[in-house]
């Protein structure tokens, strides 16, 4: 129990740390405000008023949450990539290419369900891939056809594939 400043006693809980400033707030001036009313009632009434609060403030950046992970999910991508190749004008055809391809979507599927992820490859062992070894994969295949990621946008923006 304790002696709140109002001299009432307070039975409703017994504070413990951090606990203890948010029940000060809940029960400070309690009995100059509302005279008549119980001071656990009170504290509860704010309680939920806290809680209501924080269920808002809690839900309402969902959205911006899922935006910044996705966001960083292509940042970090285009990262990986950057550091595979060391060319800066090759990495930006890569990302040119990737961009027209799938937008750095790793879940990215053509309209005739053929060609999956990054780089929009035609292996079902390519669709179930992370977006890292998606990248290694297109990097590897646009090696092998075409010499470099600049050869490989070039011969997409002329054929509209690579």
């Amino acid at each position: 129990m304790n002696k709140l400043s109002t001299g009432v006693i307070h039975m409703c809980m017994k504070p413990v740390g951090i606990a203890q400033d948010y029940a000060r707030y809940l029960t400070d001036s309690v009995r100059s405000r509302l005279a008549d009313e119980p001071v656990c009632r009170i504290a509860r009434a704010r309680c939920m008023v806290l809680l209501a609060v924080l269920c808002i403030v809690g839900t309402t950046p969902a959205t911006a949450a899922q935006e910044v992970k996705t966001t960083t999910s292509i940042d970090s991508l285009k990262l990986y990539a950057h550091s595979r190749i060391i060319s800066y004008k090759q990495f930006q055809c890569f990302n040119k290419l990737i961009t027209a391809e799938s937008n750095w979507r790793v879940d990215a599927i053509n309209p005739n369900g053929k060609h999956f992820g990054l780089g929009q490859m035609n292996n079902p062992k390519y669709q179930n891939l992370d977006g890292y070894r998606m990248i290694d994969w297109s990097l590897r295949y646009i090696k092998a056809r075409h010499g470099s990621s600049c050869n490989a946008y070039a011969y997409w923006q002329k054929h509209g594939w690579h």
